[in-house]
């Protein structure tokens, strides 16, 4: 059902509660980092506009990106840069700002400052010298993504956060026989030119039967949420052309296996005479062979069992 603005009930209840936050404390000499929406402009939160009107300047990743936010939500403060390579600098400037009693609102192109984004520089400088840090919550990817997963329960809501994996192939299988020996959930980024490269190597790591989550576009027009093992998401992603397209939040989902178990004995006894001809990498990729268990699951079981013998000698 569509409704136009108009018609839209709650108008009045709109305009009290953002007089309530617009009559909130809103201290000088403040730094506010502010989180922004990931797509849909509608995400900005009323605080989150309050800061970013009430500031004295905006320090933003890239401020032609954020002019289509601030003009989208009228807002007229001035913006500086504060990106991954003038930060220092940025920190520097920003605490002259806060000595002279000013508000600062520190936003990225999207999502949180200072997570897997610029920031944390300038948080840990303001902090150091003195100054508030305020932080103003919002849009997240890595939330938006484990929300329309179902991945984590409040039994079990353990996950990691990896960020970006490795450019080149060598390295990212390493640093995915690290990230998916854990037991939960591992979320983590990648951009659209290296997805399917990822993908391949993480079935590679982890094996056929391993569930992945893939999220591209979260909050925009063409959301996809797709869940699958890793079998299959390659076809998925060719089905259609546009899935290549987009920003992406992949979700490594756990095996649900413990790999510390000790129970199968067989299994343990075939990584131990591995290792004594071959590096653990090598002795979980042959056994993953041989047993048909998850590669990421006996790397963990390799590396246990290695670093066990080698303080016994």
């Amino acid at each position: 059902m569509n409704a136009s603005a108009a018609n839209v009930p709650g108008q009045e209840a709109w305009t009290r509660i953002a007089d309530r936050v617009a009559g909130q404390q809103w201290p000088a000499s403040t730094l506010y980092v502010v989180a922004t929406p990931i797509g849909n402009l509608g995400d900005l939160t009323l605080r989150a506009w309050q800061a970013l009107v009430r500031a004295d300047v905006i320090a933003a990743e890239d401020t032609r990106e954020s002019r289509v936010l601030l003009d989208a939500w009228g807002i007229a403060t001035p913006m500086m840069s504060a990106h991954r390579h003038n930060e220092a600098e940025a920190a520097g400037a920003i605490v002259a700002r806060l000595e002279q009693g000013q508000r600062v609102a520190l936003i990225s192109d999207a999502g949180a400052p200072a997570v897997s984004d610029p920031g944390a520089r300038v948080v840990r400088a303001a902090r150091a010298a003195g100054f508030a840090v305020v932080p103003v919550p919002g849009p997240s990817a890595v939330i938006t993504a484990l929300m329309g997963s179902g991945v984590t329960t409040d039994e079990n809501p353990a996950y990691a956060f990896a960020g970006f994996p490795p450019t080149k192939s060598m390295a990212r299988v390493r640093w995915l026989e690290r990230w998916s020996a854990l037991p939960a959930p591992v979320v983590l980024y990648e951009s659209p030119h290296r997805v399917a490269a990822t993908l391949q190597d993480m079935l590679a790591v982890c094996g056929p039967r391993r569930e992945v989550t893939v999220a591209r576009e979260l909050t925009k027009r063409f959301e996809e949420i797709a869940t699958m093992p890793l079998g299959e998401v390659a076809n998925w992603l060719t089905a259609q052309a546009h899935r290549t397209q987009g920003e992406f939040v992949l979700i490594l989902h756990s095996t649900g296996v413990d790999p510390n178990s000790d129970d199968d004995a067989a299994t343990d006894a075939l990584l131990d005479a591995l290792l004594d001809a071959l590096s653990v990498r090598d002795a979980a990729r042959v056994a993953a062979r041989i047993t048909g268990l998850p590669r990421d699951v006996l790397y963990s079981r390799a590396l246990e069992r290695k670093q066990r013998e080698e303080q016994t000698v």
